[in-house]
């Protein structure tokens, strides 16, 4: 059986400007692993961006990515200040597919969804329903993680077995399973890949 290809993100219209409008512009720093930004970082907290350590906030690329596409983040290197195209330039050596990832990244976004990186869980994102507060330990059901998502680029190809481990990783959380398939035209197809039983 093929899998679905659908929009199961489809959600009500949602007016992102007006939510993008409250962020705080903030400055960040480059460093070798890690995006830091230092002050007034509380609104991002509040919106679900980044990692807060140790009076700092820490940035994955790609929501340090969309803070400066969204002219919320000047991020700096010494003297240099990093643009989005320069930022992808400076980052895809270390990660070939950092551009499908941020194109993804931003869609989900601009939905209103919380995305936050998958890494721990070996997928790209984790992505909750609008308006939900990423916290530890014991959630309601609405508060767990509704999707994982891999995004990769059209000519991608992968073995079954590690279609197979996503769905489980899924199955093991009780989110579903999205592969986000990013075109040469950076248009962004979903596809929901289901564990079924015969």
């Amino acid at each position: 059986m093929p899998p679905t290809k659908l929009d199961p993100l489809n959600e009500p219209d949602f007016d992102m400007k007006a939510v993008e409008e409250k962020l705080p512009n903030v400055t960040g720093k480059l460093l070798e692993n890690a995006i830091v930004v230092e002050k007034g970082f509380a609104g991002l907290v509040e919106r679900s961006y980044g990692k807060e350590t140790n009076n700092h906030l820490e940035l994955s690329l790609v929501e340090a990515l969309y803070l400066i596409e969204k002219d919320r983040l000047t991020l700096k290197k010494g003297r240099n200040t990093y643009t989005v195209e320069s930022l992808l330039d400076y980052t895809n050596e270390r990660d070939p597919r950092i551009r499908e990832k941020y194109l993804v990244y931003r869609d989900l976004r601009s939905r209103g969804l919380v995305v936050k990186t998958g890494f721990k869980f070996g997928c790209d994102f984790r992505v909750y329903q609008r308006g939900v507060s990423v916290k530890r330990g014991p959630k309601a059901v609405g508060e767990h993680t509704k999707w994982i998502v891999f995004a990769v680029p059209e000519d991608y190809t992968c073995a079954f077995t590690e279609l197979s481990r996503a769905v489980r990783l899924a199955h093991s959380i009780r989110a579903r399973m999205l592969w986000a398939i990013v075109d040469n035209e950076n248009d962004i197809t979903y596809y929901e890949v289901v564990r079924m039983r015969p």
